[in-house]
């Protein structure tokens, strides 16, 4: 269901998550919650390597990944150090926890609002999709991003909108953007993460 271009940084590791409900329907995720902070004791760490390592990664195919374009995870750890990062829903807050952590990008899209086949790019000149309701767009040009039928729909700095996970999502594709930099670390992360979901009922199966 996910191929994935040759990429000589690019350390990849996507996964399917199948919950038993809804997930606005679901409890149990308090415990994610409270590992959304930067003093939360977890098992994996990131650092001024891990930062660098990513952003080497994203700049492979000419992005820039500066201001507002950083990686997603080290927005992150800006946001988590405000206070400001708090509970969206099951399925993120899995994925900001692993992510605010590992120092490493992660994407999860609602499989049923995304068109096979999927397939992870290096995007084209003047790409660009939206990523909030406001209808703001990033340009993802340059950028290793996850595309389906109709488009790039997630990358490690934004995610698209129209495939964003919502209360009534039951099914979800993680993608971690890891590096070939960082040996091992992009596999530990999706153990991690596989387990937080488990945690909560959720079953998971590896692709690509």
């Amino acid at each position: 269901m996910l191929t994935i271009d040759p990429h000589p940084l690019l350390d990849a590791v996507a996964f399917t998550t199948t919950f038993p409900a809804p997930i606005a329907e679901l409890t149990g995720g308090d415990a994610l919650v409270t590992l959304l902070a930067l003093d939360a004791k977890t098992e994996l760490h990131a650092d001024d390597a891990v930062r660098a390592a990513v952003r080497d990664l994203l700049r492979h195919g000419g992005y820039k990944p500066t201001g507002r374009g950083k990686p997603a995870s080290e927005y992150l750890v800006r946001a988590a150090g405000e206070g400001a990062l708090g509970s969206i829903n099951l399925a993120v807050d899995a994925c900001n926890v692993v992510s605010l952590h590992s120092g490493l990008p992660i994407s999860v899209i609602d499989l049923d609002r995304a068109e096979a086949p999927l397939r992870i790019i290096l995007a084209p000149a003047g790409t660009r999709y939206l990523f909030n309701a406001s209808g703001q767009e990033i340009d993802v040009s340059g950028l290793v991003v996850l595309a389906d039928a109709a488009g790039p729909c997630a990358g490690p700095v934004k995610d698209s909108h129209r495939t964003k996970t919502h209360p009534g999502t039951t099914r979800t594709l993680s993608v971690i953007w890891g590096t070939r930099a960082l040996p091992g670390r992009t596999m530990d992360a999706a153990r991690w993460y596989r387990e937080l979901l488990a945690s909560v009922g959720a079953t998971t199966e590896i692709v690509g």
